[in-house]
Formats: C-alpha cells, sequence, structure tokens
C-alpha cells in the first residue's frame, strides 16, 4: 500500500459500508491486518486480509464455507471471529477475509522481550488458557499450525494478577494453504514438532509440541532450540528441549510431556490444560490464596466440568439474564445473580443489581466442598457463623440476608448457584425457595444444551459433513 493510498481500498468492498477502515496493524508475507471501526455496533475490530488460493469458483466456494467455519468458533482463549468469507469482486485476485475482536496489549513475544520471563503462576493459568482453546479447535477438526508467541495475544484487563492468553491465526493454515511462491505454511522453525522437521503429516500433536514449547519460552524468556534455522530444526530430532531447574517441578512435567519426541508420547491438549489446572489449585491452596476448605473433594473434576460447561467470559446469555431478572422481582430483592466458580474466582455470568463481573473466591458464602443438592437461605448474615465475616456481610455491600439454589451439572459437578441477596435481614418461604430452585433449572437446562449443542456440531465436523 502506498503512502498515498487510503487503508480502506486494500479492504474488501463488501466490507466497506459497515467498516470504518484505519491504520495497519500489522502486515505480514500472507496477510495485512487493519484496525477498524464497526460503525453498526460501535467497537473496534480487526480485519485481517489474505489473498485467496482457490483457483476454481468450486474451490472458492468451498474456502469460504471454511472461512464461516472458523468464524463460528467461540472460545474464550481464542481471538473471537465476528465474520469471515472470501472477496470475488476482482475475479482475478479473490481475497479471504477475518473480521475479528481487537485486543489491545501486547503479543507474547513482546511482553517477554520487554518483561523477561513470566512468573510461575503466569506460565499456568497462560498454558490453562492455551491448551483449553486448542483442544477447541481441534474439537472443530482444525490444526493450527502455527503456534508461537508471536500468535499469543495477551488481554491486559487485570493481567497484573490473572494474565489471559488468545491463540490468534487459528485454521488458517488450512484456509490459505502455501504462500504465492510454493512454500508450504507448516509454523515458525523454532517452534516446529520433530515430525514437521522431518516433513511427516502433521497431527494434533504437532500443535501440542509447539505450544510446550510457546510455554516453556513464557517461564524462561529464552527460545528452547535457538540459532539459524537449520540448526534450530534438526536440533529437536535429537534432544528434548531443556527445562531448567528453576522452572517449578508441577509445570515442568507438563511442558516434558508436550514436548516428548514421539508424538505418541505427547499428552492431549485438554489433559495438559487440566493439568495446569490441577498446579493452579494446589497452588492457591499452598499460598492460601483460596481457603482449602473451599475446595471441593474433586476440585480438578469440578474444575474440568466448568471448564466443559464454558460460561466463564462468553456473550451475555439471555436466559441467564432472565433468570436472574424474574429472581430479583418474584422474591423481591435487589440483587440476583448466577455466580460460577472458578479456580481463584467467583464469575457472574448474569447478574441483576451487581456490575462487578467477578470477585475473589474467597468471598463464596458457602463452602464448594460440601453445597448440598437443594436450596438453602440465611436469614441474617450477621447471627450465621458461616457468613458474619464474610468481606460481603461486613464490607461496604453489608449484604444480611441471602439464598440460593445450587447448579449441580447431570453428572453431578457443582458449577456454583443462582443467588439473591438482601440489605436487610429475612427468611425465605419455601415456596421462594422452590421458585428459586425452579429457576436454576433453567439456568442449568440452557448450560447443558449449550454444551450439547457444541459436541453434536463437533460430531458433524469430525464426519465432514
Amino acid at each position: 500500500m502506498s503512502a498515498q493510498e487510503p487503508a480502506g481500498r486494500q479492504v474488501p468492498a463488501r466490507l466497506a459500508n459497515r467498516y470504518a477502515v484505519g491504520r495497519v496493524l500489522g502486515r505480514g508475507g500472507m496477510a495485512t491486518v487493519y484496525l477498524a471501526r464497526d460503525t453498526l455496533l460501535n467497537r473496534d475490530v480487526a480485519i485481517k486480509v489474505f489473498r485467496a488460493t482457490a483457483e476454481t469458483p468450486d474451490d472458492l466456494q468451498v474456502q469460504e464455507a471454511e472461512a464461516k467455519l472458523i468464524a463460528s468458533l467461540n472460545h474464550h482463549a481464542l481471538t473471537t471471529l465476528f465474520d469471515a468469507g472470501v472477496d470475488a469482486s476482482d475475479p482475478a485476485h479473490p481475497r479471504i477475509y477475518l473480521v475479528m475482536e481487537y485486543i489491545p496489549g501486547q503479543d507474547l513475544r513482546e511482553h517477554l522481550r520487554r518483561n523477561g520471563p513470566l512468573e510461575p503462576g503466569q506460565v499456568c493459568y497462560l498454558g490453562f488458557d492455551l491448551s483449553d482453546g486448542l483442544q477447541a479447535v481441534h474439537e472443530a477438526g482444525f490444526l493450527h499450525r502455527d503456534i508461537k508467541p508471536a500468535n499469543v495475544l495477551l488481554a491486559t484487563r487485570g493481567a497484573a494478577r490473572r494474565l489471559r492468553g488468545k491463540l490468534a491465526d487459528f485454521g488458517i493454515a488450512s484456509l490459505i494453504g502455501t504462500h504465492a511462491d510454493g512454500e508450504t505454511t507448516t509454523g515458525t522453525a523454532a517452534y516446529l514438532s520433530p515430525e514437521q522437521v522431518e516433513g511427516l503429516d502433521m497431527t494434533a500433536a504437532s500443535d501440542v509440541y509447539s505450544l510446550g514449547l510457546v510455554l516453556l519460552e513464557a517461564a524462561t524468556a529464552r527460545v528452547a532450540f535457538p540459532g539459524s534455522v537449520v540448526e534450530s530444526t534438526l536440533a529437536r530430532l535429537d534432544a528434548d528441549p531443556e527445562v531448567p531447574d528453576d522452572v517449578p517441578p508441577g509445570i515442568a512435567a507438563i511442558i516434558r510431556a508436550m514436548t516428548a519426541r514421539d508424538p505418541d508420547d505427547r499428552i492431549p491438549a485438554d489433559e495438559a490444560s487440566d493439568a495446569f489446572q490441577t498446579v493452579i489449585v494446589d497452588d492457591l491452596v499452598a499460598h492460601r490464596r483460596v481457603a482449602p476448605h473451599l475446595l471441593a473433594r474433586d476440585e480438578p473434576e469440578r474444575l474440568a466440568a466448568v471448564r466443559r460447561a464454558d460460561v466463564l467470559g462468553t456473550e451475555p446469555d439471555e436466559v441467564f439474564d432472565r433468570a436472574t431478572r424474574l429472581a430479583a422481582a418474584l422474591l423481591r430483592v435487589p440483587v440476583a445473580l448466577v455466580a460460577i466458580i472458578a479456580a481463584d474466582r467467583i464469575w457472574f455470568a448474569s447478574s441483576t443489581g451487581w456490575d462487578e463481573r467477578y470477585v475473589d473466591r474467597n468471598l463464596v458464602i458457602r463452602s464448594a466442598a460440601d453445597p448440598g443438592d437443594a436450596p438453602w437461605a440465611i436469614p441474617d448474615a450477621l447471627l450465621d457463623a458461616r457468613t458474619r465475616d464474610n468481606p460481603m456481610v461486613t464490607g461496604g455491600e453489608r449484604f444480611r440476608s441471602m439464598a440460593a439454589a445450587p447448579l449441580i451439572t447431570t453428572d453431578g459437578h457443582y458449577l456454583g448457584a443462582l443467588t439473591v441477596f438482601d440489605r436487610v435481614p429475612r427468611a425465605y418461604s419455601r415456596d421462594e425457595l422452590e421458585t428459586l430452585r425452579d429457576l436454576a433449572s433453567m439456568v442449568l437446562r440452557r448450560i447443558e444444551s449449550r454444551s450439547e449443542t457444541s459436541e453434536r456440531t463437533d460430531g458433524r465436523r469430525d464426519r465432514g459433513s
């Protein structure tokens, strides 16, 4: 693009009426990324434009369908894609475009260069997020093929406490296939798996190996296999990446399992995610960031169920919002929440009368280790040993009474609760608790139906339909 040429001329014409295109955010051999403003929804987006490799109209339709499928993926650890397609306004030069969320901040490569290695806890959180996101990519029938620090975007909100990573460019290699010069898109040399170096077909295990190298670099701020392209690629055929002694044993064991030279010896992405989750739980208890009595007896399995429910950080759900509105109105309380208990926080998937998205897990009102399966109530929190010292009772909000109906999956895992609060002492009648139970059942049915829909969709994709 010349200095005189507006950025908008480089963006597919079909997007021009909706997006005000601004500066170039990045440019590489395969694509150009523009910052744009969605004039309909009044939000910033990033538009990535590739040259399509289709040679016939039928091929072009296949690529467009693939782009739409990529855009249908929804996961908190993947960059959200709002739209995708193929622009064929110039038949001689069709282009694939992706409209995706704009994430201000740094990618992992920049962060490591400027700040050095991540703290062990942050490596765990990053490993949990990215492994989980990668599993979603694999379940959708895609391989990433180019996992590297530059393709890990770091969300800045709350990063000082809980680093959040998002995988970018997932599925892109499947779409664009090859560079214009015929070079196969198989990833950046420093992060290739041994089988890629040997020219073998990639599998999901190849992505896991690359992610393992990225997480090792996050822990050390050093590339595992440095040197020239030839030196770097050949080194991994003869040796496993060196994990320094100062990497905590739990993290080191997971990284070694992800970077085993034989693909059959590597753990899959979902097992890596669960393993990082277990290390997180152990660390939270060891450093007293979560009181041990708040952990369920099957805490890693419970957290895996929370992950499968996929309600953390997702778009608002009308069913959840309807439940909290009805709970507040029918029980005549100022605050109603769909509260999901994650590893270190209580996340609010919906709220009425409450602005926070989450609070510390130590503020949980009732022990997650023994939530029971029936609605419960506390008429006066200052008189109840379970709550009288809780900051939500003694602090600024000063809630005096509460009631909740647990959200328990059909396989017996406790996700959280539909909870209501009042600022005055009050009793809750049996009918009111039954109303709360009915609304919680509505929320739980919605959670499980979304999971079932996702599984059916993945099954159809796996069968190639």
